[in-house]
């Protein structure tokens, strides 16, 4: 049996090894228990064909190994000189009246035993209501926070600076400026704002961190849809540049994240033929019942899942060729039909090699951050992606505006070459859909 010595106890929830199948090894040199409960759990979901079933089957594997190196009951070290051990737990709570028929109450009920019997026990889940219940039996309690970010303080891909006259007239004569006080990211919008005149403005792009040349003007629209707000022209210009292979772009409900990204689609696919194909995906997290309980094949429900990106098409098709209603979806559909457009649930995504495609991930707030590596990794060669997502609209239970996947690709990546963000904050749909998204 291994000797204990001062330290922490950290007993992890079922979801929190779901969310991050290598978090066992997260809590450097301190206790990792498991109670039964967990191991069930786990097992109940290693038989699913999605990223939750994958995250049980590795973190079973892994456990597994661990237990040809001693016995789990008394504890095993890890790598990490950490000690993982796993606790067939109580049948009650002693003085507390709790149906111990709940998975949550039984994990909690190992976390109780351990903290009487006064080992420092810290319970981590990403489940908000089973923090509330540890809160209330006296455990400290804490959200699982590895590949977490401020959200708060997240990156919006632009900046803005107060500079003299001259120095903006220097930027639109001499196509480009270098700032000795200048400290940017690769692909980082500067707006240069004359410090007498305010209207007098340059909008740039840093291509070194003192150095910003101005937007390329051949970016200013796609598919006949022009930005309507600087920060849709710096989106622009990152979803038209073949040399930014990834771009995300964060905004509320009307800024113009899926059009924009859309109509870029269309005219690097259909107009400029850069791409074989648009591939467009979102993740299977509806507000209601899954896309199981929807009528038809897999085909029909997705068109249904869809729908939102099928609307978008058909308005694009209609704003760049002026058709009837009719001859509108006609088209649309031909387009599925000859495989130029194409769309796709990110549960079947995993595992292929996406080559010479324009990839646009849309409701990316609702991926872990594990699930955009995946996706994002899938890129072959003349690829292209785009991940939208509004951080403040997350349906997945166990993640938030910080933990999120896209939220968490922003803040790591920002400052490669081949990467560039922008944050959206104008709603352009409708002056109905800007007080809304404002004020509800």
């Amino acid at each position: 049996m291994i000797a204990m010595g001062v330290r922490k106890y950290f007993v992890l929830d079922t979801n929190v090894l779901l969310h991050n199948s290598e978090s066992l090894t997260s809590f450097d040199d301190n206790y990792v228990i498991l109670p039964m409960t967990v191991i069930e759990e786990l097992d109940s979901f290693k038989r699913r064909n999605d990223e939750l079933g994958r995250s049980a089957r590795y973190v079973i594997r892994e456990i597994d190994k661990l237990r040809t190196q001693g016995s789990l009951k008394d504890g095993v070290l890890m790598e990490n000189n950490g000690i993982l051990q796993i606790i067939v737990e109580r049948k009650d709570i002693p003085g507390i009246c709790i149906d111990m028929s709940v998975p949550d109450n039984r994990i909690l009920a190992v976390a109780n035993s351990l903290h009487q019997e006064g080992k420092k026990v810290i319970f981590v889940s990403k489940d908000i209501n089973a923090r509330l219940k540890a809160d209330a039996l006296g455990i400290d309690v804490m959200d699982f926070e590895k590949q977490k970010c401020n959200f708060d303080e997240l990156y919006t891909g632009w900046t803005e600076e107060r500079v003299s006259t001259e120095m903006v007239n220097r930027f639109h004569e001499q196509k480009g400026l270098e700032m000795d006080d200048g400290d940017f990211l690769i692909n980082q919008f500067v707006l240069l704002q004359d410090l007498s005149n305010p209207k007098h403005t340059g909008l740039g792009r840093a291509v070194g961190p003192k150095s910003i040349v101005p937007l390329n003007t051949s970016f200013d629209s796609a598919w006949n849809v022009h930005a309507r707000s600087k920060e849709q022209r710096m989106a622009m210009e990152l979803l038209m540049d073949p040399k930014i292979s990834l771009v995300s772009m964060i905004g509320q409900a009307g800024t113009g994240k899926t059009l924009l990204a859309l109509a870029a689609g269309l005219e690097c696919v259909l107009q400029q033929e850069s791409f074989e194909k648009l591939l467009v995906s979102r993740p299977v997290i509806p507000m209601g019942k899954d896309i199981g309980y929807l009528p038809g094949t897999k085909d029909e429900k997705l068109s249904l899942w869809m729908q939102p990106i099928y609307d978008n098409l058909i308005f694009l098709m209609q704003k760049n060729h002026r058709m009837e209603e009719g001859t509108v979806q006609n088209k649309v559909n031909m387009l599925f039909k000859e495989q130029r457009v194409e769309l796709e649930a990110l549960t079947y995504i995993r595992g292929r090699s996406i080559p010479r495609q324009f990839v646009v991930v849309d409701e990316a707030q609702n991926l872990t951050p594990h699930e955009v590596k995946t996706i994002i990794s899938r890129a072959g060669e003349g690829t292209k992606m785009v991940l939208t997502g509004d951080p403040q609209q997350i349906d997945n239970p166990y993640l938030d505006s910080s933990s999120n996947g896209l939220s968490y690709a922003v803040e790591k990546l920002k400052g490669q070459s081949m990467y560039g963000h922008v944050t959206l904050s104008k709603s352009e749909r409708s002056p109905l859909s800007a007080i809304a998204a404002q004020l509800l």
